[in-house]
């Protein structure tokens, strides 16, 4: 078994683009003002896709989506993704950095939403779905998204094109 498990290790390094030093540490200053990564608030569910880290924090008094670039070291806008009545979990990011998917529940509803950072819009992917939603993740090309979907007690995975159309 560690044998084969060699054999694979340079595919699944290539895999997830990170050879030449995986697990890596970050290494990022402090800023008590909340304008870097690392705050005095709590920051949960980050994920690392090239050179951006999107997670959430809750820095304004809201659960919100942040994004950190990684190369230039700060924090980027994110114009109409984040709202007060709106709150945000398990983001994910396309490997561009383009697209940010999420969870985002609002008085008590949960919905998975798409972030468009190009054109700085933000809209609910399956809006008529009648279950639960959680944990969504979107591919690298930002082309499918996944999510967990709970009817009757019972978990399954869903894809959607980033259109909305269910694919499977």
């Amino acid at each position: 078994m560690k044998a084969s498990f060699l054999v694979l290790l340079p595919l699944i390094c290539s895999l997830l683009n990170a050879c030449g030093g995986y697990p890596r540490l970050l290494s990022f200053p402090f800023d008590r003002g909340g304008r870097s990564l690392n705050s005095p608030a709590a920051e949960s569910d980050a994920q690392i896709r090239g050179r951006f880290i999107v997670f959430v924090s809750d820095r304004n008094g809201s659960q919100s989506v942040y994004l950190f670039d990684a190369f230039s070291r700060r924090l980027l806008d994110l114009p109409g993704l984040n709202s007060l009545d709106q709150i945000a979990a398990h983001p994910s990011i396309s490997e561009d950095g383009r697209y940010i998917v999420f969870r985002g529940t609002r008085q008590g509803n949960a919905g998975i939403y798409l972030y468009d950072r190009e054109t700085q819009q933000k809209r609910e992917i399956a809006p008529d779905l009648a279950a639960e939603v959680r944990n969504p993740s979107i591919s690298a090309d930002g082309s499918r998204i996944v999510f967990e979907i709970g009817k009757d007690g019972q978990w399954d995975l869903t894809v959607y094109a980033r259109t909305g159309e269910k694919l499977f």
